[in-house]
């Protein structure tokens, strides 16, 4: 059945002119779109774009609004949509959708139209599909902020576009026999008052047939709807097989802008635009190269690499000069510079965006960039950001992002780090001393108790307390290493590096466990681990527990020693998948994916628990890791449309697999080191930054060959759990001989265990 998959993919890309297999190829965009609201595998839509791109586009199978705008099981398309959405929990922005029809129909119920899988072709940079009511073959080739797209119609007198600009207010203008322009205003929340997302459409045949359409009114020989949902149709007679090309480009600055964004595309053919497209996609994927016998294990790594780099977005569009301009979601005015958005740090702070400083450092370059703009243009970081700020999730995790990039960008590549870092260090201790007056959920809900008690009580009212209580911690210590970074005074790190260590107050010592403590320092009873929320974020005590990313030696002590510290990681495993849902008032899709997958406790398919696996490595019990870190990878990952086991959350749950294949793991984010994992494929280079490679090779590697039993790097045998950054990034050669037992005396010596920052403390006295 591979080799018949493998056959079909090759004989595609030969159609259009590509004879080998290149990273992109391997790609499945529908992975994880065979989801729904009580159940996610993924959450994700086939994004047609370039990597960080502005726009995305979409075939649209939902209806108008409906977060889930694109399910692998649904039977009709409503249109090709120009979407912005990061998860369907968040909704979308500068939404509009453009279909061709061989009928003068507007409704979206009317207009849809029946498709198969069978005819529908979903990469990056192409989509095609048949309309099978309208005998159409609708096609599509994006750009950052522009997208080509080539109807191929029967021979019919009402050969139709249609153009929907949404509801909300929106206005539709047919200017000309060739172009179309109008702005839509629906979105779910976090732009100003004046937001608009401006769009044209170019037609390369003028237009015979014209009409607006007001508020479901379809006006025939006007040429102007402003309403609260405004549309156009045009049309015009077809031979059979005759192909029509769109240009359309959008922009949030202005009709102008958008124009101007149009030249993206100016002249190009739609078969360039593809292979443009393709090129980028390879360029940007190629950074990893990997080599394995399985090509459905290929497929899965290149797939979660696609899905890794397409959040955050871009932002920015270029003025006359080339130079990036952006409208701002905070001010509503038009800015210089970078500014990136649609991301959620709760979620990529963990490995997202460590993936971005090792293989695409000048894109996080330019991220940094957008974050000083967004403090200077609303007065915090972000936390949740579509396009501005957003109330979910919480934590307080911009300070990680902010810190991991200056640490990896600054003092291991002097060309990179040219951003204002003293800004965005006043930025990062407004945050934590300080909550947004909107929006909760950016800065530091509960700051005053946790600077005065040393955590979030749980009896005051803030939800969540615990989950709350330890990433501030957690990005105290980061707040703390980059003022280390930048020189600050030992006074002004002095909170910083105390409060790091307030993890251990919602510690209980009876349970094990992270708690619930009240105001007077009692903890909360009655207390069930398996209760899920409450004080903890999307999770219970078993998952969060475990959210000591800066200091795992300190948790092993307050757990009693190592043998305690793994019996208590691999009872996540043994424990039933009990839950307690009270909070919620009935079973999230959270913990419905916890319960079917038949690992106890263990949640991967929700971001707090997904470094707990690597936590073996800093109690002399690497093989334990290594066994799991497979079982997760085999079992809970694939290339088909149900591939995760959870929300994909704007590249996280992807680049855990990324990283996980690769064979180690940024735990915590700043350190500067990466935990090991096992290695899954035979062999994979790393095309680093500067021209350097690392090329990681697994001997003897199979599915029962899951255990290392010797490692080398760079010639000398290698005993460490841990691999740092500038190692990486030095190049050369691992070495790795696996086997099918584990090797019980690799790795377990105390200079084997990865940082914690009680080692440091230590030192320090």
């Amino acid at each position: 059945m591979k080799t018949r998959h493998f056959a079909i993919l090759l004989a595609a890309l030969t159609s259009i002119g590509v004879n080998a297999a290149e990273p992109v190829d391997y790609v499945s965009t529908l992975v994880g779109t065979q989801s729904k609201h009580s159940l996610s595998t993924g959450n994700t839509y086939p994004a047609i774009a370039m990597p960080w791109g502005m726009n995305f586009w979409m075939p649209q199978t939902g209806k108008m609004g409906d977060g889930w705008a694109y399910t692998y099981d649904a039977d009709k398309i409503r249109g090709l949509k120009q979407t912005h959405q990061p998860s369907p929990w968040i909704n979308d922005y500068g939404q509009f959708a453009i279909l061709p029809t061989t009928r003068t129909v507007f409704d979206e119920e009317q207009r849809a139209s029946w498709f198969s899988h069978k005819a529908e072709d979903a990469r990056p940079y192409y989509y095609k599909v048949y309309l099978a009511d309208y005998d159409i073959t609708a096609e599509m080739a994006p750009t950052e902020r522009a997208v080509v797209m080539r109807f191929t119609y029967p021979a019919t007198d009402e050969a139709r576009i249609v153009v929907d600009a949404f509801d909300n207010g929106s206005q539709v203008r047919i200017v000309d026999d060739h172009h179309i322009v109008g702005y839509t205003t629906k979105n779910s929340g976090g732009v100003p008052a004046n937001f608009r997302n401006y769009f044209v459409v170019e037609s390369d045949k003028p237009f015979a047939y014209t009409s607006v359409v007001t508020d479901g009114k379809i006006e025939t020989g006007k040429r102007e709807a402003n309403a609260r949902h405004a549309g156009a149709i045009v049309g015009f007679k077809t031979l059979r097989g005759e192909q029509v090309t769109l240009r359309v480009a959008s922009s949030f600055i202005s009709e102008e802008q958008a124009f101007s964004n149009l030249r993206e595309v100016k002249g190009m053919a739609f078969e360039a635009v593809t292979m443009q497209g393709r090129q980028r996609w390879n360029e940007i994927l190629g950074a990893v190269e990997v080599s394995d016998p399985d090509t459905d294990h290929l497929r899965t790594f290149y797939s979660c690499l696609y899905r890794s780099v397409l959040f955050p977005r871009s932002f920015y569009e270029l003025d006359g000069q080339g130079k990036p301009i952006h409208y701002s979601p905070h001010t509503g005015e038009v800015c210089p510079g970078y500014y990136y958005t649609d991301t959620g740090f709760w979620d990529t702070f963990r490995s997202l965006f460590p993936l971005l400083n090792l293989l695409y450092p000048r894109i996080n370059e330019q991220i940094q960039e957008g974050l000083v703009n967004c403090y200077k243009e609303s007065g915090f970081l972000p936390e949740w950001a579509s396009p501005g700020h957003r109330g979910c999730m919480v934590g307080n995790n911009s300070a990680s992002v902010v810190a991991d990039a200056y640490l990896k960008l600054s003092t291991l590549s002097p060309t990179l780090a040219h951003y204002d870092i003293e800004t965005l260090w006043q930025a990062v201790v407004h945050g934590a001393n300080a909550v947004h007056p909107q929006v909760s959920s950016t800065g530091r809900l509960g700051y005053e108790y946790y600077n005065k008690l040393g955590y979030v009580p749980y009896n005051v009212g803030i939800n969540e307390n615990v989950a709350r209580t330890l990433e501030y911690a957690y990005d105290d210590w980061c707040i703390y290493q980059l003022g280390l970074a930048l020189g600050k005074k030992k006074k002004e790190l002095r909170p910083f590096m105390e409060r790091a260590m307030n993890y251990k107050n919602v510690f209980d010592p009876e349970t094990r466990l992270m708690r619930g403590r009240n105001e007077d320092g009692t903890f909360q009873s009655p207390f069930s681990p398996l209760k899920w929320g409450d004080a903890f974020t999307e999770g219970n005590a078993w998952h969060y527990t475990w959210s000591v990313f800066h200091d795992p030696e300190g948790l092993i002590r307050l757990m009693g020693g190592t043998d305690t510290f793994v019996q208590m990681l691999d009872s996540v495993f043994s424990v039933p998948p009990l839950f307690d849902e009270s909070y919620y008032g009935g079973v999230i899709h959270e913990i419905r994916e916890m319960q079917i997958m038949n690992m106890g406790n263990y949640a991967h398919g929700n971001q707090p628990i997904q470094h707990m696996i690597y936590l073996y490595n800093y109690a002399a019990h690497p093989w334990k890791a290594q066994y799991w870190i497979r079982e997760v990878m085999d079992r809970l990952y694939s290339a088909h449309p149900d591939g995760y086991c959870g929300d994909e959350d704007n590249g996280q749950t992807s680049a855990w697999y990324v990283f996980s294949a690769l064979g180690f793991y940024p735990v915590c984010p700043g350190s500067g080191e990466y935990v090991l994992g096992t290695p899954y494929f035979d062999r994979v280079t790393l095309h680093l930054p500067h021209g350097r490679q690392l090329t990681i090779n697994a001997h003897d590697n199979s599915h029962d060959n899951r255990y290392i039993g010797k490692m080398v790097l760079n010639g000398t045998t290698y005993d460490r759990n841990y691999l740092t950054h500038s190692t990486i990034l030095q190049g050369g050669t691992i070495d790795y001989q696996m086997q099918a037992q584990p090797n019980l005396q690799r790795g377990i010596a105390a200079e084997s265990a990865p940082y914690s920052f009680s080692k440091t403390l230590k030192k320090q006295k």
